[in-house]
């Protein structure tokens, strides 16, 4: 049976974790939040999470946006790719209630967890 802990190796703590994210990513997004991942070395995969004061004002309202992220995280742990994810907060994200909000999530994991596509070259 597999953890469904979230330990601190399960986390991007640097900012060096998150810059790295940052350069060249794979997106999948939404309107309430994008997800940025990129590969990494790890076998397994880690969560930062990305929420400004300017997108969402009160802290009760970031902290339920970040609660719902790594429980979504935690529950999908073994079934997502050895990525790094940073997932960043839009402002219609306060919106949602935590049921839509987890679903937004899934749809997303889902969507990173295929390969990516190839670029179309241009002629």
């Amino acid at each position: 049976m597999n953890k469904l802990a979230y330990p601190r190796e399960l986390r991007l703590l640097t900012p060096e974790h998150f810059s790295a994210v940052f350069q060249q990513p794979h997106r999948a997004g939404s309107p309430h939040l994008t997800i940025l991942a990129r590969d990494t070395a790890l076998d397994h995969p880690r969560l930062g999470q990305a929420v400004p004061k300017k997108q969402i004002k009160l802290a009760v309202d970031r902290n339920r946006f970040k609660r719902v992220v790594r429980e979504s995280f935690r529950l999908r742990q073994h079934q997502l790719p050895a990525k790094d994810f940073v997932v960043i907060a839009k402002k219609s994200a306060n919106n949602l209630s935590n049921q839509a909000l987890r679903d937004e999530l899934d749809k997303l994991w889902q969507r990173l967890s295929r390969p990516p596509r190839k670029k179309r070259s241009s002629r």
